[in-house]
Protein backbone atom coordinates (compact mmCIF):
# COMPACT_ATOMS: atom_id res chain seq x y z
CA UNK A 1 0.00 0.00 0.00
CA UNK A 2 1.50 3.30 -0.80
CA UNK A 3 2.20 6.25 0.86
CA UNK A 4 -0.10 8.48 -0.56
CA UNK A 5 -2.72 6.02 0.05
CA UNK A 6 -2.28 5.89 3.25
CA UNK A 7 -2.43 9.57 3.85
CA UNK A 8 -5.63 9.81 2.43
CA UNK A 9 -7.57 7.42 4.45
CA UNK A 10 -9.99 8.47 7.24
CA UNK A 11 -8.68 7.34 10.97
CA UNK A 12 -11.67 4.51 10.24
CA UNK A 13 -10.43 3.37 7.39
CA UNK A 14 -6.73 2.68 8.75
CA UNK A 15 -7.97 1.26 11.68
CA UNK A 16 -9.60 -1.67 9.62
CA UNK A 17 -6.50 -1.77 7.65
CA UNK A 18 -4.38 -2.40 10.49
CA UNK A 19 -6.90 -4.63 12.33
CA UNK A 20 -7.15 -6.53 8.57
CA UNK A 21 -3.33 -6.90 8.68
CA UNK A 22 -3.50 -4.84 5.47
CA UNK A 23 -0.74 -2.73 7.01
CA UNK A 24 0.92 -1.54 10.11
CA UNK A 25 1.51 1.40 12.24
CA UNK A 26 5.18 1.69 11.37
CA UNK A 27 4.28 2.27 7.47
CA UNK A 28 0.83 4.30 8.48
CA UNK A 29 3.02 6.80 10.52
CA UNK A 30 6.12 6.56 8.03
CA UNK A 31 3.89 7.29 5.11
CA UNK A 32 2.45 10.60 7.36
CA UNK A 33 5.93 11.22 8.59
CA UNK A 34 6.82 11.66 4.80
CA UNK A 35 4.15 13.54 4.12
CA UNK A 36 4.92 16.18 6.56
CA UNK A 37 8.65 16.51 5.61
CA UNK A 38 7.09 17.13 2.07
CA UNK A 39 4.66 20.00 2.89
CA UNK A 40 5.04 21.10 6.00
CA UNK A 41 7.88 24.18 4.35
CA UNK A 42 4.80 25.44 2.58
CA UNK A 43 2.03 24.59 5.46
CA UNK A 44 3.75 25.39 8.88
CA UNK A 45 0.98 23.39 10.39
CA UNK A 46 3.87 21.48 13.01
CA UNK A 47 6.28 23.81 15.43
CA UNK A 48 7.27 20.05 16.30
CA UNK A 49 7.54 16.87 14.61
CA UNK A 50 8.68 14.08 17.44
CA UNK A 51 9.71 11.53 14.19
CA UNK A 52 11.38 9.05 16.91
CA UNK A 53 9.36 9.18 19.24
CA UNK A 54 5.50 8.28 16.83
CA UNK A 55 7.83 5.77 15.00
CA UNK A 56 8.74 3.92 18.39
CA UNK A 57 4.90 4.34 19.34
CA UNK A 58 3.63 2.88 16.12
CA UNK A 59 6.12 -0.37 16.73
CA UNK A 60 4.80 -1.03 20.07
CA UNK A 61 1.09 -0.48 18.46
CA UNK A 62 2.47 -2.97 15.99
CA UNK A 63 3.47 -5.74 18.35
CA UNK A 64 0.01 -5.01 20.52
CA UNK A 65 -1.54 -5.84 17.15
CA UNK A 66 0.49 -8.63 16.63
CA UNK A 67 -0.03 -10.17 20.22
CA UNK A 68 -3.41 -10.35 19.46
CA UNK A 69 -4.06 -7.42 22.32
CA UNK A 70 -4.74 -3.76 20.50
CA UNK A 71 -5.08 -0.82 23.09
CA UNK A 72 -8.35 0.31 20.97
CA UNK A 73 -10.08 0.67 17.89
CA UNK A 74 -7.73 3.14 17.02
CA UNK A 75 -4.42 1.83 18.06
CA UNK A 76 -1.72 2.31 16.01
CA UNK A 77 -3.44 5.76 14.15
CA UNK A 78 -1.34 8.40 14.55
CA UNK A 79 -2.26 11.77 15.52
CA UNK A 80 -1.04 15.36 15.45
CA UNK A 81 -1.60 17.40 19.05
CA UNK A 82 -2.37 21.38 19.47
CA UNK A 83 0.26 22.49 21.37
CA UNK A 84 -1.80 24.25 24.08
CA UNK A 85 -2.19 20.12 25.91
CA UNK A 86 1.21 19.77 27.90
CA UNK A 87 2.81 16.44 26.32
CA UNK A 88 5.46 15.14 28.76
CA UNK A 89 9.01 15.42 27.16
CA UNK A 90 7.87 16.93 24.12
CA UNK A 91 8.00 20.91 23.58
CA UNK A 92 4.98 22.66 25.07
CA UNK A 93 4.72 26.52 23.86
CA UNK A 94 1.20 27.65 22.96
CA UNK A 95 2.76 29.39 20.58
CA UNK A 96 4.50 32.30 22.41
CA UNK A 97 7.95 33.09 22.84
CA UNK A 98 7.79 33.05 26.62
CA UNK A 99 7.39 29.02 26.69
CA UNK A 100 9.75 28.85 24.07
CA UNK A 101 12.04 25.20 24.43
CA UNK A 102 9.18 24.03 27.50
CA UNK A 103 9.16 20.50 28.49
CA UNK A 104 6.39 19.59 30.45
CA UNK A 105 6.98 17.14 32.88
CA UNK A 106 3.53 15.63 32.53
CA UNK A 107 0.79 14.79 29.95
CA UNK A 108 -2.96 16.19 29.65
CA UNK A 109 -5.38 13.74 30.66
CA UNK A 110 -6.42 13.83 26.75
CA UNK A 111 -2.74 13.22 25.72
CA UNK A 112 -2.53 10.52 28.41
CA UNK A 113 -5.87 8.71 26.95
CA UNK A 114 -4.20 8.67 23.24
CA UNK A 115 -0.90 7.25 24.46
CA UNK A 116 -2.56 4.78 26.56
CA UNK A 117 -4.72 4.14 23.78
CA UNK A 118 -1.96 3.36 21.23
CA UNK A 119 -2.45 6.55 19.10
CA UNK A 120 1.32 7.45 18.01
CA UNK A 121 1.74 11.30 18.08
CA UNK A 122 3.46 12.30 15.46
CA UNK A 123 4.02 16.25 16.80
CA UNK A 124 2.80 19.55 18.17
CA UNK A 125 0.47 21.58 15.68
CA UNK A 126 0.90 25.45 15.75
CA UNK A 127 -1.97 27.55 17.04
CA UNK A 128 -2.06 31.67 17.78
CA UNK A 129 -0.64 32.42 21.08
CA UNK A 130 -2.14 31.43 24.26
CA UNK A 131 -4.97 30.64 21.51
CA UNK A 132 -6.05 34.29 21.27
CA UNK A 133 -6.96 34.28 17.73
CA UNK A 134 -8.91 33.31 14.64
CA UNK A 135 -6.34 33.35 11.83
CA UNK A 136 -3.02 31.84 13.73
CA UNK A 137 -0.76 34.53 12.90
CA UNK A 138 -0.72 35.17 15.82
CA UNK A 139 1.94 32.92 16.58
CA UNK A 140 5.24 33.89 18.00
CA UNK A 141 6.72 31.28 15.39
CA UNK A 142 5.21 32.39 12.17
CA UNK A 143 1.68 31.83 10.36
CA UNK A 144 -0.24 28.99 8.92
CA UNK A 145 -0.89 28.63 5.58
CA UNK A 146 -4.38 27.28 4.30
CA UNK A 147 -3.60 24.13 2.48
CA UNK A 148 -6.18 25.23 0.00
CA UNK A 149 -4.84 28.42 -1.02
CA UNK A 150 -1.60 29.21 0.88
CA UNK A 151 -1.68 32.77 1.04
CA UNK A 152 -5.09 32.46 2.64
CA UNK A 153 -5.58 31.71 6.58
CA UNK A 154 -6.48 28.07 8.34
CA UNK A 155 -8.86 29.62 10.67
CA UNK A 156 -7.62 29.77 14.42
CA UNK A 157 -6.62 29.70 17.08
CA UNK A 158 -6.28 25.95 16.42
CA UNK A 159 -5.28 26.89 12.81
CA UNK A 160 -2.08 24.04 12.78
CA UNK A 161 -4.59 21.12 13.61
CA UNK A 162 -7.14 21.70 10.89
CA UNK A 163 -4.55 22.44 8.11
CA UNK A 164 -2.48 19.02 8.96
CA UNK A 165 -5.57 17.29 8.54
CA UNK A 166 -7.06 19.25 5.27
CA UNK A 167 -3.53 18.92 4.16
CA UNK A 168 -3.02 15.00 4.93
CA UNK A 169 -0.34 15.13 7.34
CA UNK A 170 -2.47 13.78 9.98
CA UNK A 171 -5.45 11.84 9.81
CA UNK A 172 -6.72 13.28 13.24
CA UNK A 173 -5.87 16.04 15.43
CA UNK A 174 -6.70 16.94 18.87
CA UNK A 175 -7.29 21.07 19.64
CA UNK A 176 -9.37 23.17 21.55
CA UNK A 177 -12.26 25.28 21.41
CA UNK A 178 -12.51 28.56 23.32
CA UNK A 179 -14.91 30.55 20.82
CA UNK A 180 -14.79 28.53 18.18
CA UNK A 181 -10.55 27.51 17.32
CA UNK A 182 -11.78 23.87 16.60
CA UNK A 183 -15.42 24.40 14.54
CA UNK A 184 -14.16 27.94 12.76
CA UNK A 185 -10.74 26.23 11.39
CA UNK A 186 -12.81 23.46 10.66
CA UNK A 187 -15.30 25.94 8.82
CA UNK A 188 -12.48 27.17 6.16
CA UNK A 189 -10.32 24.62 5.62
CA UNK A 190 -13.33 21.97 4.81
CA UNK A 191 -12.41 19.57 7.78
CA UNK A 192 -14.94 18.66 10.81
CA UNK A 193 -14.12 20.25 13.77
CA UNK A 194 -16.44 19.38 17.11
CA UNK A 195 -16.50 20.84 20.41
CA UNK A 196 -18.11 19.04 23.33
CA UNK A 197 -20.41 19.93 26.07
CA UNK A 198 -18.08 21.71 28.48
CA UNK A 199 -17.01 19.78 30.89
CA UNK A 200 -17.61 16.26 28.66
CA UNK A 201 -13.24 15.99 28.21
CA UNK A 202 -10.57 17.11 30.63
CA UNK A 203 -8.85 20.35 30.87
CA UNK A 204 -6.25 18.82 32.93
CA UNK A 205 -3.17 19.48 31.26
CA UNK A 206 -4.74 22.07 28.70
CA UNK A 207 -3.01 25.36 29.19
CA UNK A 208 -5.97 27.74 30.11
CA UNK A 209 -7.17 30.79 28.14
CA UNK A 210 -10.39 30.89 29.36
CA UNK A 211 -11.44 28.11 32.33
CA UNK A 212 -15.05 28.18 31.83
CA UNK A 213 -14.98 28.97 27.97
CA UNK A 214 -11.84 26.03 27.17
CA UNK A 215 -13.15 22.75 25.61
CA UNK A 216 -11.02 19.92 24.10
CA UNK A 217 -12.09 18.22 21.01
CA UNK A 218 -11.30 16.57 17.79
CA UNK A 219 -10.30 18.21 14.28
CA UNK A 220 -11.06 15.02 11.55
CA UNK A 221 -12.09 14.45 8.00
CA UNK A 222 -15.03 12.75 8.21
CA UNK A 223 -17.68 12.88 11.59
CA UNK A 224 -17.31 9.57 12.19
CA UNK A 225 -13.44 9.45 13.18
CA UNK A 226 -14.67 12.73 15.16
CA UNK A 227 -16.39 10.84 17.29
CA UNK A 228 -14.25 7.80 17.84
CA UNK A 229 -11.79 10.32 19.17
CA UNK A 230 -14.27 12.25 21.02
CA UNK A 231 -14.84 8.67 22.86
CA UNK A 232 -11.56 7.75 23.02
CA UNK A 233 -10.65 11.33 25.30
CA UNK A 234 -13.67 11.74 26.73
CA UNK A 235 -15.30 10.86 30.09
CA UNK A 236 -14.99 12.11 33.78
CA UNK A 237 -11.68 13.02 34.70
CA UNK A 238 -11.01 13.41 38.65
CA UNK A 239 -8.00 15.70 37.87
CA UNK A 240 -10.82 18.11 36.84
CA UNK A 241 -13.07 20.04 38.96
CA UNK A 242 -14.87 20.96 35.82
CA UNK A 243 -15.69 17.57 34.79
CA UNK A 244 -18.97 16.07 34.25
CA UNK A 245 -19.60 12.80 36.47
CA UNK A 246 -21.50 11.12 33.34
CA UNK A 247 -20.42 8.36 30.87
CA UNK A 248 -19.58 10.06 27.42
CA UNK A 249 -23.11 10.01 25.03
CA UNK A 250 -23.17 7.47 22.30
CA UNK A 251 -21.65 9.39 19.69
CA UNK A 252 -20.00 6.79 17.57
CA UNK A 253 -23.24 4.93 17.51
CA UNK A 254 -25.23 8.28 16.79
CA UNK A 255 -22.71 8.87 13.59
CA UNK A 256 -23.14 5.34 12.12
CA UNK A 257 -27.12 5.69 12.50
CA UNK A 258 -26.69 9.25 11.25
CA UNK A 259 -24.74 8.18 7.97
CA UNK A 260 -27.65 6.36 6.76
CA UNK A 261 -29.20 9.80 5.94
CA UNK A 262 -32.71 9.52 7.39
CA UNK A 263 -33.55 12.41 9.52
CA UNK A 264 -36.67 11.40 9.88
CA UNK A 265 -38.55 13.18 13.25
CA UNK A 266 -35.57 15.55 13.90
CA UNK A 267 -36.27 19.03 14.32
CA UNK A 268 -33.70 21.39 12.76
CA UNK A 269 -34.11 25.19 14.86
CA UNK A 270 -32.49 28.00 12.04
CA UNK A 271 -31.11 30.27 14.14
CA UNK A 272 -32.51 33.85 13.22
CA UNK A 273 -29.90 35.92 14.51
CA UNK A 274 -27.44 33.66 13.22
CA UNK A 275 -26.91 34.44 9.44
CA UNK A 276 -27.67 37.69 6.81
CA UNK A 277 -26.29 40.84 7.49
CA UNK A 278 -22.40 40.74 7.30
CA UNK A 279 -22.35 36.83 6.13
CA UNK A 280 -20.52 36.43 2.72
CA UNK A 281 -23.31 35.12 0.00
CA UNK A 282 -21.53 32.21 -1.04
CA UNK A 283 -21.30 30.88 2.95
CA UNK A 284 -25.77 31.57 3.02
CA UNK A 285 -26.22 29.46 -0.25
CA UNK A 286 -24.01 26.71 0.81
CA UNK A 287 -26.06 27.01 4.38
CA UNK A 288 -29.45 27.11 2.75
CA UNK A 289 -28.76 24.43 0.08
CA UNK A 290 -27.39 22.23 3.35
CA UNK A 291 -30.59 22.99 4.90
CA UNK A 292 -32.78 21.81 2.14
CA UNK A 293 -31.24 18.40 1.93
CA UNK A 294 -31.62 17.98 5.42
CA UNK A 295 -35.43 18.24 4.95
CA UNK A 296 -35.25 16.19 1.72
CA UNK A 297 -34.30 13.45 4.05
CA UNK A 298 -37.26 14.14 6.38
CA UNK A 299 -36.08 16.72 9.04
CA UNK A 300 -38.77 19.31 10.41
CA UNK A 301 -37.59 22.85 9.95
CA UNK A 302 -38.26 25.75 12.51
CA UNK A 303 -36.71 29.42 12.63
CA UNK A 304 -35.77 30.25 15.90
CA UNK A 305 -34.85 33.31 17.74
CA UNK A 306 -32.44 33.79 20.02
CA UNK A 307 -32.41 37.21 21.04
CA UNK A 308 -29.17 38.07 23.28
CA UNK A 309 -27.11 36.50 20.63
CA UNK A 310 -26.14 39.69 19.10
CA UNK A 311 -24.86 40.35 22.60
CA UNK A 312 -22.65 37.71 22.58
CA UNK A 313 -19.38 38.74 20.76
CA UNK A 314 -19.43 41.71 23.53
CA UNK A 315 -19.78 39.32 26.36
CA UNK A 316 -17.25 37.26 25.29
CA UNK A 317 -14.78 39.96 24.98
CA UNK A 318 -15.11 41.14 28.81
CA UNK A 319 -15.35 37.37 30.11
CA UNK A 320 -12.61 36.19 28.47
CA UNK A 321 -9.83 38.87 28.53
CA UNK A 322 -10.48 38.82 32.41
CA UNK A 323 -10.05 35.13 32.86
CA UNK A 324 -7.03 35.27 30.57
CA UNK A 325 -5.17 38.43 32.61
CA UNK A 326 -5.96 35.74 35.61
CA UNK A 327 -4.59 33.05 33.72
CA UNK A 328 -1.13 34.09 32.38
CA UNK A 329 -0.14 35.84 35.34
CA UNK A 330 2.01 32.99 36.04
CA UNK A 331 3.95 33.48 33.29
CA UNK A 332 6.88 35.81 34.76
CA UNK A 333 10.03 34.70 34.12
CA UNK A 334 9.99 33.19 37.96
CA UNK A 335 9.43 29.69 37.95
CA UNK A 336 9.79 28.47 33.70
CA UNK A 337 10.14 29.65 30.60
CA UNK A 338 11.78 32.98 29.33
CA UNK A 339 14.08 35.04 31.33
CA UNK A 340 14.55 38.61 30.85
CA UNK A 341 17.00 40.70 32.55
CA UNK A 342 16.42 44.39 31.83
CA UNK A 343 18.77 46.18 29.89
CA UNK A 344 20.62 48.97 31.91
CA UNK A 345 20.13 47.55 35.33
CA UNK A 346 22.91 45.94 36.97
CA UNK A 347 20.50 44.31 40.04
CA UNK A 348 17.24 44.17 38.79
CA UNK A 349 14.25 43.23 41.24
CA UNK A 350 12.04 40.95 40.81
CA UNK A 351 9.46 43.12 39.37
CA UNK A 352 11.83 44.38 36.96
CA UNK A 353 12.56 41.53 35.70
CA UNK A 354 9.02 40.02 35.05
CA UNK A 355 8.02 42.84 33.58
CA UNK A 356 10.63 42.75 31.18
CA UNK A 357 10.32 38.90 30.77
CA UNK A 358 6.53 39.46 29.81
CA UNK A 359 7.57 42.15 27.45
CA UNK A 360 9.73 40.16 25.20
CA UNK A 361 7.56 37.11 25.84
CA UNK A 362 4.00 38.42 24.67
CA UNK A 363 3.10 39.20 21.80
CA UNK A 364 0.81 42.52 20.77
CA UNK A 365 -2.61 40.10 20.78
CA UNK A 366 -1.86 38.61 24.36
CA UNK A 367 -1.09 41.75 25.98
CA UNK A 368 -3.98 43.46 24.41
CA UNK A 369 -6.23 41.12 26.05
CA UNK A 370 -4.33 41.33 29.32
CA UNK A 371 -4.49 44.90 29.65
CA UNK A 372 -8.40 44.85 28.53
CA UNK A 373 -9.33 42.03 31.06
CA UNK A 374 -7.59 43.42 33.85
CA UNK A 375 -9.08 46.71 33.43
CA UNK A 376 -12.32 45.34 33.08
CA UNK A 377 -11.70 43.33 36.66
CA UNK A 378 -10.19 46.62 38.24
CA UNK A 379 -11.76 48.23 41.32
CA UNK A 380 -14.81 50.29 39.83
CA UNK A 381 -15.38 48.70 36.74
CA UNK A 382 -15.87 44.90 38.09
CA UNK A 383 -19.86 45.03 38.52
CA UNK A 384 -20.01 47.65 35.37
CA UNK A 385 -18.51 45.03 32.74
CA UNK A 386 -17.08 41.92 34.15
CA UNK A 387 -20.44 41.47 36.14
CA UNK A 388 -22.50 42.21 33.72
CA UNK A 389 -20.58 40.54 31.17
CA UNK A 390 -22.21 37.25 33.15
CA UNK A 391 -25.78 38.18 33.19
CA UNK A 392 -26.25 38.33 29.73
CA UNK A 393 -23.89 35.09 29.42
CA UNK A 394 -26.75 33.73 31.73
CA UNK A 395 -29.57 35.30 29.42
CA UNK A 396 -27.87 33.90 26.64
CA UNK A 397 -27.98 30.42 28.24
CA UNK A 398 -31.73 30.78 28.25
CA UNK A 399 -31.92 31.77 25.09
CA UNK A 400 -30.29 28.08 24.28
CA UNK A 401 -33.00 26.50 26.50
CA UNK A 402 -36.20 28.17 24.97
CA UNK A 403 -35.01 27.08 21.58
CA UNK A 404 -33.91 23.90 22.09
CA UNK A 405 -37.66 23.43 23.32
CA UNK A 406 -38.78 24.06 19.82
CA UNK A 407 -35.83 22.27 17.77
CA UNK A 408 -33.89 18.70 18.58
CA UNK A 409 -30.53 21.17 16.84
CA UNK A 410 -30.09 24.33 16.28
CA UNK A 411 -28.05 24.93 12.93
CA UNK A 412 -26.51 28.25 11.48
CA UNK A 413 -23.13 28.96 9.00
CA UNK A 414 -19.62 27.81 11.16
CA UNK A 415 -18.09 31.34 10.38
CA UNK A 416 -19.31 34.18 8.56
CA UNK A 417 -17.04 34.28 5.27
CA UNK A 418 -14.23 31.84 3.63
CA UNK A 419 -11.04 32.27 4.39
CA UNK A 420 -9.59 35.71 4.27
CA UNK A 421 -5.71 36.28 2.90
CA UNK A 422 -3.02 36.30 5.39
CA UNK A 423 -2.90 39.97 6.65
CA UNK A 424 -5.81 41.10 5.63
CA UNK A 425 -7.59 41.67 9.67
CA UNK A 426 -4.57 41.13 11.83
CA UNK A 427 -3.98 44.81 12.09
CA UNK A 428 -7.65 45.24 13.05
CA UNK A 429 -8.73 43.22 16.21
CA UNK A 430 -12.37 44.23 15.65
CA UNK A 431 -12.60 42.58 12.27
CA UNK A 432 -10.89 39.57 13.45
CA UNK A 433 -12.82 39.06 16.42
CA UNK A 434 -16.17 38.76 14.02
CA UNK A 435 -15.33 35.68 12.69
CA UNK A 436 -16.22 33.80 15.75
CA UNK A 437 -19.85 35.49 15.25
CA UNK A 438 -21.66 32.45 14.94
CA UNK A 439 -19.88 29.70 17.62
CA UNK A 440 -18.89 31.95 20.71
CA UNK A 441 -22.76 31.34 21.84
CA UNK A 442 -21.86 27.86 22.17
CA UNK A 443 -18.76 28.18 24.39
CA UNK A 444 -20.90 30.99 26.65
CA UNK A 445 -23.58 28.46 27.35
CA UNK A 446 -20.89 25.33 27.66
CA UNK A 447 -23.74 23.26 24.67
CA UNK A 448 -22.10 21.17 22.17
CA UNK A 449 -21.32 21.93 18.81
CA UNK A 450 -19.79 20.43 14.70
CA UNK A 451 -18.30 22.12 11.84
CA UNK A 452 -19.16 20.05 8.94
CA UNK A 453 -17.85 21.21 5.30
CA UNK A 454 -21.37 22.62 3.42
CA UNK A 455 -19.45 23.24 0.28
CA UNK A 456 -17.31 25.69 -1.78
CA UNK A 457 -18.68 29.40 -1.69
CA UNK A 458 -18.96 30.63 -5.16
CA UNK A 459 -17.02 33.85 -4.81
CA UNK A 460 -13.74 32.38 -4.64
CA UNK A 461 -14.41 28.17 -4.37
CA UNK A 462 -13.16 27.79 -0.75
CA UNK A 463 -14.58 26.09 1.79
CA UNK A 464 -17.26 26.76 3.73
CA UNK A 465 -18.97 25.25 6.91
CA UNK A 466 -22.13 23.90 8.42
CA UNK A 467 -22.47 24.51 12.36
CA UNK A 468 -25.11 21.91 14.35
CA UNK A 469 -25.53 22.57 17.84
CA UNK A 470 -27.39 20.77 21.02
CA UNK A 471 -27.97 20.85 24.65
CA UNK A 472 -25.59 20.37 27.17
CA UNK A 473 -24.94 16.57 27.21
CA UNK A 474 -26.09 15.46 24.22
CA UNK A 475 -23.55 15.47 21.93
CA UNK A 476 -24.80 12.53 20.32
CA UNK A 477 -27.28 14.57 18.84
CA UNK A 478 -24.51 16.89 16.76
CA UNK A 479 -22.97 13.93 15.49
CA UNK A 480 -26.31 12.36 14.15
CA UNK A 481 -27.10 15.02 12.16
CA UNK A 482 -23.80 16.28 11.02
CA UNK A 483 -22.98 12.49 9.75
CA UNK A 484 -26.28 12.62 7.92
CA UNK A 485 -25.62 15.63 5.67
CA UNK A 486 -21.98 14.64 5.52
CA UNK A 487 -23.24 11.22 3.70
CA UNK A 488 -26.13 13.22 1.64
CA UNK A 489 -23.53 15.81 0.40
CA UNK A 490 -21.08 13.01 -0.22
CA UNK A 491 -23.90 11.74 -2.57
CA UNK A 492 -24.84 14.83 -4.27
CA UNK A 493 -20.46 15.44 -4.90
CA UNK A 494 -19.48 11.81 -5.95
CA UNK A 495 -17.10 12.10 -3.03
CA UNK A 496 -15.91 14.25 -0.21
CA UNK A 497 -15.06 18.13 0.08
CA UNK A 498 -11.33 17.25 0.22
CA UNK A 499 -10.83 15.51 -2.76
CA UNK A 500 -11.51 18.56 -4.45
CA UNK A 501 -8.63 20.31 -2.87
CA UNK A 502 -5.84 21.59 -5.00
CA UNK A 503 -2.89 19.63 -4.42
CA UNK A 504 0.11 20.74 -2.74
CA UNK A 505 3.73 20.84 -4.16
CA UNK A 506 6.20 21.37 -0.76
CA UNK A 507 7.70 24.26 -2.15
CA UNK A 508 7.74 27.18 0.44
CA UNK A 509 5.68 30.35 -0.04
Amino acid sequence: MSGSDLTRRTAAELAQALADGETSSVEVTQAHLDRIAEVDGAVHAFLHVDTDGALEQARAADARRAAGSPASALDGVPIAVKDVLATEGLPTTCGSRILEGWLPPYDATVVDRLRRAGLPILGKTNMDEFAMGSSTEHSAYGTTHNPWDLDRIPGGSGGGSAAAVAAFEAPIALGTDTGGSIRQPGAVTGTVGAKPTYGGVSRHGLIALANSLDQVGPVTRTVLDAALLHELVGGHDPLDSTSIDQPVPAVVAAAKEGATGDMSGVRIGVVKELSGEGYQSGVLARFEECVQVLVEAGAEVVEVSCPTFVHALATYYLILPAEASSNLAKFDGMRYGLRVYPEGIDLPSAEETMRATRDKGFGDEVKRRIILGTYALSSGYYDAYYGQAQKVRTLISRDFEAAFAQADVLVSPTAPTTAFKIGEKVDDPLAMYLNDLATIPANLAGVPGISVPSGLADEDGLPAGFQVLAPAMADDRVYKVGAALEALLKDRWGGRLLDRAPELNGAAR
